[in-house]
């Protein structure tokens, strides 16, 4: 485990690169051995918009890392934050404490928090508008979106005190994580329940894709299936009634365009409808 954080401490962004590209192209090929639908969507036009907001996350977190690494040294330095408040623990403990902590703030509270702000729901809108959900899906967010996304990050690693090697570990775990479990795959479903005990598998984030309420306000997580459970946004729904896309905005080939994409934020809001449950 020393090894694994002293890696993670000085990671080049080289290796960084090729988590995220060696991620992608891992699932584009399960999604091309094992697809879960299989859905006769043009892939590499679907893939453009995609990998341009891929671009613009890479290019509004790169600036903004450096306060990533002066809050870290500033927590660790004057033992602030949750982890530092904590009884002395073996480190896989204390490692394994930091990046839950991290994917709670980071990951599960920002998610939750665009869902019920309107304005930053318009923001994440652009991710959810995706009528065809596969593993480039991952990256598709708005530059604001970016922005907010990488500001609860902050937050996060100030309330949880964590130094940067479990950053960096937090925030690579996070990109394969969410290319994983947005991937068009389909994994034997014994195995994708029991795994979503405790990470969030496919099935189970296919079911936040859905275009319609309450199912696009469910499960929020992106590393860990905990928080859904423990906060009560866990839901479940056959993986053949999930239909992607937003039912407020359902223009295919605006939410397809990267112009139009940009603009989507700045649309008047629409009030969502809700499925009838049986």
């Amino acid at each position: 485990m020393e090894q694994i954080i002293s890696y993670f401490e000085t990671i080049p962004s080289l290796h960084r690169s090729l988590i995220l590209v060696g991620g992608i192209t891992l699932f584009w090929v399960l999604e091309g051995i094992v697809p879960l639908f299989n859905v006769p969507y043009k892939k590499w036009r679907h893939s453009v918009p995609n990998f341009f907001f891929t671009l613009t996350t890479i290019i509004v977190n790169f600036p903004l890392a450096f306060l990533l690494l002066k809050s870290s040294d500033w927590a660790v330095e004057n033992q602030f934050g949750i982890i530092n408040w904590l009884p002395e623990m073996p480190l896989w403990l204390y490692v394994l404490l930091g990046v839950m902590l991290l994917d709670l703030i980071g990951a599960y509270t920002a998610h939750w928090v665009e869902h019920k702000v309107k304005p930053l729901w318009m923001v994440h809108l652009v991710h959810h508008s995706d009528h065809n959900v596969d593993t480039t899906t991952a990256n598709r967010h708005h530059p604001l979106e970016s922005l907010i996304r990488y500001i609860f990050t902050l937050i996060g690693v100030l309330i949880v005190g964590a130094p940067i090697g479990i950053i960096m570990l937090y925030q690579s775990l996070s990109v394969v994580f969410s290319q994983f479990n947005h991937a068009n795959i389909r994994l034997p479903k014994k195995v994708d329940n029991a795994i979503s005990w405790f990470v969030v598998s496919p099935d189970m984030h296919k079911v936040h894709h859905h275009y319609q309420l309450p199912y696009t306000d469910s499960n929020y997580g992106n590393i860990f299936s905990i928080w859904d459970r423990l906060f009560g946004t866990y839901m479940t729904l056959d993986v053949k009634d999930i239909v992607y896309g937003v039912d407020t905005f359902p223009d295919e080939k605006e939410n397809s365009s990267i112009k139009g994409l940009l603009k989507q934020p700045f649309h008047k809001y629409r009030r969502p409808t809700t499925e009838n449950q049986l």
